[in-house]
């Protein structure tokens, strides 16, 4: 099993401009793309859609997840953990449950990365 961290990106208006601000410098392209890897999974963007359906501030159980999947309970885990560790949600044992839950702010951030701004007077 990997010992390996991602670090958290996005910690400040700074660190991320949107993507037609200016050109992202080496590090935070590297912080970007280690996001990206981990919603580029098709199971992994399925758990993070169903973890954010609950909104800011709402939990959802691993007890839930794992039925809607046709995977074993270890692989989900498995996914989860990438998801954690490119800081995108965390979780919380309870007695035998896990519950997750998203990060407060990094949908946000990511929107924020990939919108563009319109010229003025331009329309969509």
């Amino acid at each position: 099993m990997s010992k390996q961290k991602l670090e958290v990106i996005g910690q400040d208006a700074a660190c991320c401009p949107g993507l037609s601000a200016a050109p992202l410098d080496e590090d935070q392209a590297a912080d970007l793309a280690k996001v990206f890897k981990a919603l580029g999974d098709p199971v992994r963007l399925r758990l993070m859609s169903m973890i954010a359906s609950r909104g800011e501030g709402g939990e959802v159980c691993v007890c839930e997840l794992t039925p809607a999947f046709e995977l074993s309970q270890p692989t989900i885990s498995h996914h989860l953990k990438l998801l954690r560790q490119a800081g995108l949600i965390d979780c919380e044992r309870r007695g035998t449950w896990v519950y997750y839950w998203v990060l407060p702010g990094v949908l946000g951030k990511l929107a924020a990365f990939l919108t563009t701004q319109q010229p003025a007077g331009a329309t969509a």
